[in-house]
């Protein structure tokens, strides 16, 4: 492995595009610590410090820079918003649909661009929210009309502005760019995470026992947490098919045999975003109307409560137990939605009969579909059980003396982002005849 990072180096078109993603990294995480116009920081240090669970969970997407208010406040997630409702678009509108699987290039690109106007759109309109939300914690220097329009501006600004770093990343550097953000603004949480569990063991009492035996247990929990999520993601089931001969011009081609990997979570992490921004949504709308209904009592404060449980352990374990049976219903519903979305069985039944293919013992048409189908079902099950324990597990730290950021969901992100950035690199060097990690 080491032999390999320094034939990377020695390669001057890797080195470059390693230099390049370094240097973009290091623009967004200066970003992250330039306050918007208008903030009073001492007014925001205390607002911050009375975040709710929503803020805690933007502020780790975003590296922190939700809480110092930064022109990065909103990070990606706008775009991440707009890639999924253009996704769910595709599913319902046929010329869309068709732009998707047919358009080739010109259609990527014209979907690129309709993904970047909606998050323009999405990002105003959450920019707002924003500015309309802490209006009256007495954060802005005066609530002018002009300190809301540069807080607006500052927001979009720097959403586009990070849209813009991760084409960049993307084309000319190393990895996929919006992925790399996210990455890192989750991986800068991480010395906080230390801290947290060096005041645990080193008290002001002196050494903690209790402390070290938790600190430990949770890094073993954590090492196990991430070889289990690397394995399930490189798991597949491989569905074997048989080509039949056949003549094209005058060569007689075929009789191959392939197969058909399916994976064990072909969703992804997509059913844990869905399903937390589906979970989070109500709060968001209910506080952006009303920014004390943490306090306040009555349906909308019991709405509000249930929606942040997802996130938040300060509202009880009654409302904690049904947001989780609910969050979990939510991921394995999405998974099987999603996984059906982007893999029809009927597509890839019709594609092996239209190859002169078929998967030995079943006959073609019908029954490969609903061998397909079958096969899909089981992974899904499993596969969706799977998300919903990663994603619901992390919450019951919330409930022990170590309040850590992370959950489920940033370990998904990171080690899926750490294994699609390796296996880029990895095929830089292949094409420059070197030995890959994987060797």
């Amino acid at each position: 492995m080491f032999s390999t990072i320094k034939n990377a180096w020695k390669t001057p078109e890797v080195r470059k595009r390693i230099y390049y993603t370094l240097v973009l990294i290091v623009i967004f995480r200066l970003g992250c610590y330039i306050t918007v116009p208008g903030v009073n920081s001492i007014a925001l240090n205390e607002a911050m410090s009375n975040a709710n669970g929503i803020t805690g969970l933007i502020d780790i997407i975003s590296g922190g820079a939700f809480s110092r208010f930064s022109m990065f406040a909103m990070s990606i997630s706008p775009y991440i918003t707009a890639s999924i409702v253009i996704q769910l678009l595709s599913m319902v509108i046929p010329s869309l649909e068709k732009l998707t699987k047919e358009g080739g290039e010109d259609g990527r690109v014209k979907i690129n661009r309709y993904t970047k106007i909606l998050t323009i759109v999405l990002a105003v309109v959450e920019a707002i929210g924003i500015y309309i939300s802490y209006k009256s914690s007495g954060i802005f220097v005066n609530n002018e009309g002009i300190t809301g329009a540069l807080v607006v501006i500052s927001l979009v600004a720097g959403t586009s502005l990070l849209m813009w770093l991760g084409d960049q990343i993307t084309s000319k550097g190393i990895g996929n760019g919006i992925s790399l953000l996210i990455f890192i603004g989750i991986v800068s949480g991480i010395p906080s995470v230390i801290v947290t569990m060096k005041n645990l063991i080193v008290t002001s009492s002196g050494f903690s026992t209790t402390g070290f035996l938790l600190s430990l247990g949770l890094i073993i929990g954590a090492l196990i947490l991430v070889t289990a999520v690397v394995y399930m993601q490189l798991a597949e089931r491989r569905i074997p098919v048989q080509y039949a001969k056949k003549v094209v011009g005058r060569k007689m081609v075929g009789a191959q045999k392939t197969h058909i990997p399916l994976k064990l979570v072909a969703a992804g992490v997509m059913p844990i975003i869905f399903a937390s921004s589906f979970m989070t949504f109500p709060a968001m709308i209910i506080q952006i109307f009303n920014s004390d209904i943490a306090n306040q009592t009555g349906f909308l404060a019991m709405l509000y409560k249930f929606s942040i449980a997802t996130s938040s352990a300060s509202v009880g374990i009654g409302y904690s137990i049904a947001n989780a049976i609910v969050y979990l219903l939510l991921i394995m519903g999405f998974t099987f939605f999603y996984t059906y979305a982007t893999m029809n069985p009927a597509e890839l039944s019709a594609n092996i009969k239209r190859n002169g293919g078929f998967i030995p013992g079943i006959r073609t048409g019908k029954p490969t579909t609903d061998y397909l189908s079958s096969v899909m079902s089981k992974l899904n099950w499993f596969g969706g059980f799977y998300l919903a324990i990663i994603a619901i597990l992390p919450m019951l730290l919330r409930f022990t003396s170590l309040d850590v950021s992370f959950g489920g969901t940033s370990i998904l992100i990171l080690v899926g982002v750490a294994i699609e950035t390796v296996q880029q690199l990895e095929s830089q060097l292949v094409m420059r005849h070197y030995k890959g990690f994987l060797d």
